[in-house]
């Protein structure tokens, strides 16, 4: 036989309150940088990327503690994390009731904006190793000129250029 939930106090639910508005503002943050992040994607910018990453990794630890904090709250109070035991403890505070809702979808956002942008950096992998590729092809070729400058031409495969 399980027992009841205990019931939350005030200071549990102002606590559970208080963290959504806390990782609503980690999350507008986080998906400013993933705009960022996309824009620096789309750009080529890879010295811009490489600035970035520590401040998406130290905003994403940020988020992660915020939500391990909310999980181990409603597990004190023996329920699951999950969309329903926030409105079941919740359901007195409309406001926070908002601010959940709202804390859900810009979650989706971040989501859907991290997986784009996870597509662009595989895309620019791709790129980048297809030019890599060619340029090892061409290193493997005889030399176009001798030591003393004199050109020689190019035996078999194609130039760098063609098609």
């Amino acid at each position: 036989m399980s027992r009841p939930a205990p019931t939350p106090t005030p200071a549990d639910t102002q606590r559970l309150a208080l963290l959504v508005e806390a990782e609503l503002i980690q999350l507008r943050e986080f998906i400013a940088i993933l705009e960022r992040e996309e824009a620096l994607l789309v750009s080529g910018d890879s010295d811009g990327l490489i600035a970035l990453a520590q401040e998406k990794s130290d905003r994403y630890r940020q988020l992660q503690r915020l939500h391990d904090d909310r999980a181990l709250l409603l597990a004190r109070l023996g329920r699951p994390d999950s969309d329903a035991s926030m409105r079941e403890l919740c359901a007195g505070l409309p406001r926070v009731i908002a601010r959940w809702a709202e804390l859900l979808e810009l979650a989706r956002i971040a989501r859907d904006r991290n997986a784009i942008n996870g597509k662009l950096i595989l895309e620019r992998m791709a790129t980048n190793q297809a030019a890599l590729s060619v340029l090892l092809a061409a290193a493997d070729q005889a030399p176009l000129y001798d030591a003393e400058g004199q050109a020689h031409p190019m035996r078999g495969g194609r130039m760098l250029g063609s098609a």
